[in-house]
């Protein structure tokens, strides 16, 4: 392949939270010339995360993520920024598991279809839908989301102005759509900056 065709080609990426209920699930459209560490971006962006903690990929028996000087006797993790997506993709669908934060343990879903080539004049990754609000940051992983939105809900609760509190205006309800959209064109704004420096090299 080309390297402008793939710089070019994109691929459909649904990012599902794991044991949400109701699922709180993200659509995104992302290049396939990305990183795994960008991938990784991405997600953070689309579920509205804020990369506080550590974060690692696994598909198969590969597990990707930054470099650690200690991988607690298991396999060395492969470095993300060093793998393009296209590379682990399979030609149809490919399933892999994204964790963010290992206190908390938010573990994805990711199933990436459709490789495809991008409509011209559109800047990728592109936000496409979701549903549910992600958890804030820090809650105690699903047990301590759901345990959270219990005790708002609960006048009675002894913690309840606490929690309200803390939680503050979020709505597990309503998606942030605009700042999903403002965040992927920043990564999209890097990526258009690399496919101009790829022209002029083949040019």
């Amino acid at each position: 392949m080309a390297a402008a065709d793939s710089v070019n080609e994109i691929c459909t990426l649904r990012i599902e939270l794991c044991d949400s209920d109701p699922l709180i699930w993200r659509l995104v459209e992302v290049p396939t010339s990305i990183t795994l560490k960008a991938l990784h971006e991405v997600i953070q962006a689309a579920m509205g995360w804020f990369d506080y903690h550590l974060w690692e990929f696994t598909i198969g028996q590969r597990r990707f993520g930054l470099p650690m000087d200690e991988d607690w006797g298991t396999e060395p993790r492969i470095e993300a920024r060093k793998v393009r997506l296209r590379e682990i993709l399979a030609p149809r669908k490919t399933t892999m598991t994204y964790v963010y934060d290992f206190g908390d343990g938010w573990e994805h879903r990711l199933i990436l279809t459709n490789i495809r080539q991008g409509e011209p004049g559109i800047d990728y990754p592109r936000y496409v839908a979701g549903e549910g609000n992600a958890p804030p940051e820090d809650c105690g992983g699903i047990p301590g989301f759901y345990e959270k939105l219990d005790i708002a809900a609960d006048p009675t609760h002894p913690e309840h102005d606490d929690i309200k509190e803390w939680l503050g205006d979020y709505d597990p309800n309503v998606i942030d759509a605009l700042q999903i959209e403002i965040s992927l064109g920043r990564i999209a704004k890097r990526r258009k900056a690399a496919k101009a420096r790829i022209r002029k090299q083949t040019t």
